[in-house]
């Protein structure tokens, strides 16, 4: 395991025996909380003898993704038992179930916008990010996509979706609310992990800021075809002191704005065809006439069209938001 990542575990269950000593202290004869102390403490001698990460069972390693959910985990998956793969497997559903409710509704509308979204993880839980949120200056539109895949993905998405929805609660500027979420998240992550993001605000003139933390080009959409818009900065949590600029668009009534995560632009065919960003935008300006679920279907028909019955191997969340006067 890497450096990084082990050195964060680490201080992960140093804080973690801190407060379980506490803990049993304050509390008499609970054998559940000896019983974690003792399971962080031989987590923690493992790391000093080097085999931390090392299954148990078949000295083999240990997901990455499975210690940095549960730093204290002493097998690899393939040597879980019946009974804890069932266990495991329901207690992913249930963290997909969570990730499902944070999601915004299905069907957003404002008294100047409608917006939809199509979110479908890879598996049970998604590093995927997709949120609404009405503020008093507009409508706070995001879209991510967290490095990585499984559990470790899914706890940042969660992190992101937290952070963001505190943010806005101040009513900040898109760029300075990006720029916090990026000195917060460069502070809780491991090095090599970030997202990356897109966040804008519309208001109901139909004028649109966004900033783009090196996510793929956002869509304008019109009459004359589909506008990409790129990056305005780097991802989220690779650089503490990071800046972005913003990008401002002007709607019409009828004009959209597509958003994407790269489980559409790089999904490829059993032939090994990436469906690609041009397509992307080819298809998303025959769709300029349609409402935000009608593009969205039209985007999807297209890409299963692409890959012809092989599934995809990565998140796939889209975004549409349509001026509607």
């Amino acid at each position: 395991m890497a450096t990084a990542e082990q050195s964060y575990l680490r201080g992960q269950l140093e804080q973690r025996r801190e407060r379980l000593h506490t803990l049993v202290h304050e509390t008499e004869n609970d054998a559940s909380l000896h019983r974690l102390l003792g399971e962080v403490d031989a987590a923690l001698s493992k790391m000093d003898a080097g085999t931390f990460g090392v299954c148990e069972e078949c000295h083999g390693s240990v997901e990455v993704e499975r210690l940095l959910a549960d730093p204290t985990a002493g097998v690899c998956l393939e040597c879980l038992s019946q009974d804890e793969q069932r266990l495991l497997e329901r207690d992913l559903a249930l963290a997909g179930n969570i990730q499902r409710a944070l999601l915004p509704q299905r069907q957003f509308s404002t008294a100047a916008w409608k917006v939809s979204f199509h979110y479908e993880p890879a598996g049970l839980v998604s590093g995927d990010y997709c949120d609404l949120i009405e503020t008093p200056s507009g409508l706070l539109f995001l879209l991510g996509d967290v490095s990585g895949k499984g559990v470790a993905a899914s706890m940042l998405m969660s992190h992101l979706n937290a952070t963001f929805r505190s943010l806005a609660a101040g009513n900040l500027s898109v760029n300075s609310m990006a720029e916090a979420a990026n000195r917060i998240f460069c502070k809780s992550t491991l090095a090599g992990q970030y997202a990356t993001l897109i966040v804008g605000r519309a208001d109901d003139g139909g004028a649109v800021e966004f900033v783009s933390a090196g996510h793929l080009p956002l869509l304008h959409v019109h009459a004359g075809g589909a506008r990409a818009h790129g990056a305005t900065g780097v991802p989220l949590g690779m650089f503490g002191d990071a800046r972005y600029t913003v990008q401002n668009v002007k709607l019409q009534p009828g004009e959209s704005l597509l958003l994407y995560t790269d489980g559409l632009s790089e999904a490829r065919n059993a032939a090994g065809e990436e469906y690609g960003v041009e397509r992307v935008a080819r298809i998303a300006a025959q769709g300029v006439a349609l409402s935000p679920d009608l593009l969205l279907a039209g985007c999807i028909s297209d890409l299963r069209g692409h890959l012809a019955g092989v599934k995809g191997r990565d998140d796939l969340s889209l975004l549409a938001l349509r001026r509607v006067n």
